[in-house]
């Protein structure tokens, strides 16, 4: 019995260090992924690794320094246009590249799409998106509950059925998703800003959504 105890006491005793541990292990294990993500699709084997290397080699012969002396050369590049669009050249800036980039095909389309959701990240600059509401999504009427943005809140009819078009984010960057078309019935308003929108997908859940835990699920339609 003692010895039973004792153990126990043990087991406790460690599971209160682990849950001490358990945010700081989140943290670094987020951390991790976002680096990892980011030398995916930017390390020194990609193609995006090798132009930031470009930009080094005029100054050191190894490819490791070249491509930390380019990322570096970039960021400190980064920095005049952000003080650029303090000082209100975002306008010009934006129409230049709409005239340059957007013309070109397919790689224009795809610069307007990325602008777009981007703009999720600047409500103030981007009228079309702070447009954008909030809205819960219901599968099936009362299942699967799941926080999307509503673009445009009037409907389409599908095979004689009104559908609302709204677009479902990843996490925790919440700049890509998917668009579907859902049932006028299965949709409601979400009671939330978009900063708090933005919040609880960056934060991967963690953050939790201003929503009654019972189900009081509001009554009208977003129609």
């Amino acid at each position: 019995m003692l010895l039973s105890r004792g153990f126990k006491s043990i087991v406790t005793t460690w599971l209160a260090g682990l849950l001490a541990l358990l945010p700081l292990t989140l943290t670094l294990a987020l951390v991790t992924w976002i680096v990892s993500l980011l030398n995916r699709f930017a390390g020194p084997s990609t193609t995006v690794g090798q132009l930031f290397a470009a930009l080094g080699y005029p100054f050191v012969e190894s490819p490791g320094l070249a491509y930390l002396l380019g990322t570096l050369i970039l960021i400190v590049a980064i920095y005049p246009l952000g003080l650029a669009v303090q000082l209100g050249l975002k306008g010009p800036l934006s129409k230049l590249l709409k005239l340059t980039v957007e013309r070109i095909p397919l790689l224009g389309k795809l610069y307007g799409l990325t602008d777009r959701f981007v703009g999720l990240l600047d409500q103030k600059e981007n009228a079309d998106i702070a447009a954008m509401s909030p809205v819960w999504c219901f599968f099936g009427g009362d299942g699967v509950a799941v926080l999307a943005l509503l673009p445009n809140p009037e409907p389409v009819v599908i095979n004689g059925r009104r559908y609302l078009a709204v677009l479902v984010p990843t996490a925790p960057i919440p700049v890509g998703g998917g668009l579907l078309y859902m049932p006028v019935e299965w949709i409601k308003p979400a009671q939330m800003g978009m900063d708090t929108f933005t919040s609880i997908y960056v934060s991967m859940g963690i953050t939790p959504p201003p929503y009654p835990p019972a189900d009081s699920r509001p009554t009208e339609r977003v129609d």
